[in-house]
């Protein structure tokens, strides 16, 4: 894993995540991609697996439910393709990446 992914990975999961565990599942799955979705995917299966909501009344009252919610869409947008990350293959010049193009249209000359 070089400074790049390992930058990627960061900044998708966090300071705090350990970074020997990033260089284990890097070099288990081999793209930065996968290790953010297994890592996100984890995050997500333990929130859910945890009460959504604990509440003690008068004290405190603590709700998970957007925290699941960002989980969610940050997955969303891993398993999407977005962002790239910096090993992500190229996409061939001669491949639709799904953009927009631009079409000009001309009069014919009429008879």
């Amino acid at each position: 894993m070089d400074a790049a992914v390992q930058a990627w990975l960061i900044s998708q999961l966090g300071t705090d995540t350990d970074l020997t565990d990033l260089a284990a599942r890097y070099v288990r799955l081999g793209t930065a991609r996968a290790v953010a979705i297994e890592v996100v995917r984890e995050r997500l299966a333990a929130l859910l697996a945890s009460p959504g909501s604990v509440s003690v009344s008068g004290v405190v009252s603590v709700n998970f439910s957007a925290n699941i919610a960002a989980y969610e869409r940050q997955l969303a947008n891993l398993l999407s393709g977005e962002p790239p990350a910096p090993d992500d293959p190229a996409v061939p010049d001669d491949e639709d990446s799904g953009g927009f193009g631009i079409i000009q249209l001309v009069e014919r000359p009429r008879r």
